[in-house]
């Protein structure tokens, strides 16, 4: 059981994923990668990972580099701000870390897109890898380059494009995950399919059970596919100029009831209610058909994702998501489905459609 592709950028390699049962091979995957015995590395992580899995990783790193120290701020998007990068910079600054040395994002979305923009940041411009220990971490945020940390209450509104020099997935540290935030991951695995392919959408569908009890064949199989299609998106578009696009699809309005929400919900929940609404959106358009649409409503509801918002108004969401950093000459770029596995950007959505997607994920 071990995968691994290769991501390139204007047809050059620029970083190998890995999928593995274990870390047992993670000394290996950085010899490959050029890493030598004698640099530093930080770990950071966030006080959920600290207790869990930490030693583990340290230990493994441990037969690589001479010195491993580790940095550990408090779990949640609340600490994705400029306060924590400031922390991290002053713990390597002590520590002396220079060009050579390497920082390791070990977590979630939160912790990769907060070390990546370090990383991006300090002296000009450190090494970074991702080691993703969520779904939605392993599918999405682990892989493309963007990092990022909120700025006031506006989500991901600093930032950089970032490569990490090699992205390793312990595909174990699942099974420790709790089920919203596995969830959470499905709402991300799910767009994938709906943009990008019909068939991964309806594999999807038939190993619900499979995906759902963790069976480690399907899940491997499951969490490769998604790279996959995210991957050959942005090997396209690195800087997010055209097609990338495409992988905002639920986010412009699932950014908003993320918002609006204080972040008390899941990303991928909030990305779910963003689908919904699209759906709509494109249903009423002529786009989708509406057998299609309750398709993709029905799928999100099997995974446990909401598709309805709750405590917020049509005109809170809509005024949100015109603050979001995908606005374009002061339009919101929606995308839409033209049909499951079928996705397009349509920046000439009046308000009034968009008021009529949103309202139709409002609980009553």
């Amino acid at each position: 059981m071990s995968k691994s592709m290769i991501v390139s950028f204007e047809g050059k390699p620029c970083y190998e994923i890995f999928l593995e049962p274990d870390f047992s091979k993670l000394a290996d995957c950085l010899k490959r990668a050029g890493y030598a015995f004698e640099r530093k590395i930080c770990i950071v992580t966030d006080s959920n990972l600290a207790g869990l899995h930490l030693k583990a990783l340290s230990d493994a790193m441990k037969s690589c580099f001479t010195t491993v120290i580790s940095f550990c701020f408090p779990a949640g998007e609340e600490s994705k701000n400029l306060n924590t990068v400031q922390n991290l910079y002053q713990k390597l600054i002590e520590n002396r870390f220079d060009r050579r040395d390497l920082l390791v994002a070990f977590g979630g979305g939160v912790v990769g897109d907060l070390t990546g923009f370090t990383a991006a940041t300090y002296l000009r411009g450190i090494d970074f890898i991702q080691i993703p220990t969520t779904l939605l971490s392993q599918v999405d945020s682990s892989i493309g380059g963007k990092t990022g940390v909120d700025f006031l209450r506006y989500k991901n509104m600093v930032g950089a494009f970032y490569q990490p020099k090699l992205v390793y997935m312990n595909l174990s540290l699942l099974h420790t995950l709790p089920g919203e935030q596995f969830a959470s991951g499905m709402g991300e695995v799910i767009k994938h399919g709906l943009i990008q392919s019909r068939d991964y959408f309806f594999w999807l569908k038939e190993n619900e059970r499979k995906i759902l009890t963790l069976q480690p064949e399907i899940i491997e199989e499951m969490i490769y596919e998604s790279c996959q299609i995210k991957r050959n998106i942005v090997e396209c578009d690195p800087t997010e100029k055209g097609v990338r696009a495409l992988l905002n699809f639920g986010h412009t309005i699932g950014h908003a009831v993320e918002k609006l929400s204080d972040f008390s919900l899941f990303h991928g929940e909030c990305v779910a209610v963003g689908i919904a609404a699209a759906c709509r959106i494109s249903c009423d358009l002529g786009y989708m058909k509406k057998q299609e649409c309750q398709e993709v409503t029905e799928t999100l509801k099997k995974f446990h994702l909401p598709v309805l918002a709750s405590h917020m108004t049509a005109e809170e969401i809509l005024a949100a998501s015109k603050s979001d950093k995908k606005m374009a000459a002061g339009k919101i770029r929606f995308i839409l489905l033209k049909s499951i596995g079928s996705a397009e950007i349509c920046p000439d959505l009046s308000d009034e459609q968009i008021l009529a997607g949103i309202t139709s994920v409002l609980e009553e």
